[in-house]
């Protein structure tokens, strides 16, 4: 293959939709392993042959690319040079070998817990950004084309972006990427062999990570699924992931170590196995249970720390449910051991929203396509109603941002940045995202303040829908929301 340059070894998957082959390879010249990306096809079919023509060209521009999270692409040959008219090849992308372990290995067993998924994934989002930044598509939509690399960070092993795919596509493809660390499971088509499809919802949507399991953070959660979603609220750039992944990774996990993998039968000696293994897959269930990074230990710490809460409870309350008079006993851990401190009160945590529309119950909608700018994370921007004639409610009675998020929380406060004192909003929960005003329930209300301004929110019951209801205009009968941040309890 590539007039007898490269000697295959072992293949690593395959992309049915370029009708793609990934393998490792060595070089015979350089006498090194390489990743080979192989179009397959006939040459005589026009269509298959296009594709691959434009699959290499994009390949050749992405060659430019110097990043940790891409593999750097060494040579890309169509038929004529280097490959053989009669071999059933269109194509052949060649790469440096990214030492590690398949993406689909890590995950075989369990999810991973969710900032060590932060972690791994950022590299890649900020090489997808990189690419972005100059108009190029990365390719960053295929499981099997995706490795671990030995320093614990997600790589592109295997580039060749399809002909068709769009920069979105790279986003879309690293929101499904998320949803694979966090539960396993491909919410895109065409999951590789041994990947479970994703579970799709009554609404017709995949479940949200947080859904299958308890402990995902609510915005990470969130993220995954809006990375999917190409509707104006979902997330459209790699830039809007990686705030989130910044802020996800910074969150401790409790996992087990990760073993290393014995040597024992190893098909590629040259290769750091302390940390991540480069053995195909096993059907042995116990080598492959050391491959991947187990939630069970955070689901025991818990437990755990739930049973100390409620001891800690029992001690503090009476039977008749008001605090015991005389000194506080605090309770020990489980476990032994001196007693600890009182419990600390219960933490906030911001939250993204899933989707945001410009909620309107009378005339046309004010700025429905700057709804996005007001949950953006960018200062520099924001939403604004139109500016009226006369003051709520003489032509209608307000306009807002229903916020709509992955499952139902309980919120504590919503902070708004807004640059137009004298605007006065109320925080409404609400039972979906198209309800009548009036089967809304008003939980918070303030006159807003030039700059940010925190709304603490009555205690109510999760909602999965929040309303932002501007009931009296701004100075100069216009009000401008620059950010809102949603804070949930817990």
């Amino acid at each position: 293959m590539g007039d007898g340059r490269y000697r295959l070894l072992a293949q690593f998957g395959v992309d049915e939709r370029a009708a793609a082959q990934l393998w490792r390879a060595q070089d015979g010249q350089l006498r090194r392993d390489v990743a080979l990306t192989l179009l397959m096809g006939d040459p005589g079919d026009h269509a298959a042959a296009t594709a691959a023509r434009r699959t290499l060209e994009r390949a050749t521009h992405t060659a430019r690319i110097t990043h940790h999270g891409q593999a750097r692409i060494l040579d890309v040959l169509g038929p004529g040079n280097g490959i053989g008219r009669d071999e059933g090849l269109l194509g052949i992308v060649v790469a440096d070998w990214a030492q590690g372990t398949d993406l689909v290995d890590v995950i075989a067993e369990h999810p991973l817990p969710p900032a060590t998924a932060a972690r791994l994934l950022e590299p890649l989002a900020v090489a997808v950004e990189s690419a972005h930044h100059q108009g190029l598509v990365l390719g960053v939509d295929h499981p099997q084309r995706v490795r671990v690399s030995a320093e614990g960070t997600l790589k592109l092993a295997f580039p060749g972006p399809l002909p068709q795919a769009t920069l979105f596509d790279d986003v879309r493809g690293l929101g499904a990427i998320l949803y694979l660390l966090l539960t396993s499971r491909w919410p895109l088509p065409n999951p590789p062999a041994g990947v479970a499809r994703a579970p799709i919802g009554p609404d017709g949507r995949v479940v949200a990570p947080r859904a299958m399991y308890g402990y995902v953070p609510h915005d990470l959660s969130a993220a995954a699924v809006r990375s999917l979603d190409d509707s104006p609220g979902g997330i459209r750039t790699a830039a809007g992931l990686i705030r989130v992944l910044e802020r996800a990774k910074s969150v401790p996990d409790v996992t087990q170590t990760i073993a290393a993998v014995d040597d024992e039968e190893e098909d590629y000696p040259d290769d750091d196995g302390a940390v991540w293994t480069t053995r195909r897959p096993s059907n042995n269930r116990a080598k492959r249970r050391k491959l991947a990074i187990g939630v069970t230990a955070l689901a025991v710490a818990t437990v755990g720390v739930l049973a100390w809460l409620g001891t800690q409870l029992i001690g503090f309350f009476g039977s008749d449910g008001t605090a015991a008079g005389g000194p506080v006993a605090i309770a020990p851990p489980p476990g032994g051991g001196a007693p600890s401190a009182p419990a600390q009160p219960t933490p906030t945590t911001p939250i993204d929203a899933a989707d945001v529309k410009v909620f309107n119950t009378k005339g046309t909608p004010d700025n429905p396509k700057r709804v996005n700018r007001a949950v953006d994370g960018d200062p520099a921007t924001g939403w604004r109603t139109d500016k009226y004639q006369d003051q709520f409610p003489t032509l209608k009675p307000g306009v807002g941002i229903m916020a709509s998020f992955a499952e139902a929380v309980p919120f504590s406060e919503v902070t708004i940045d807004s640059p137009t004192p004298g605007t006065v909003v109320e925080i409404r929960s609400a039972s979906s995202e198209k309800p009548e005003l009036d089967e809304t329930k008003v939980i918070g209300k303030a006159t807003l303040q030039a700059g940010q301004n925190k709304l603490q929110l009555d205690a109510a019951e999760p909602t999965q829908h929040l309303l932002v209801w501007i009931t009296t205009l701004g100075e100069g009968n216009v009000s401008e929301l620059v950010e809102i941040v949603f804070t949930r309890t817990g």
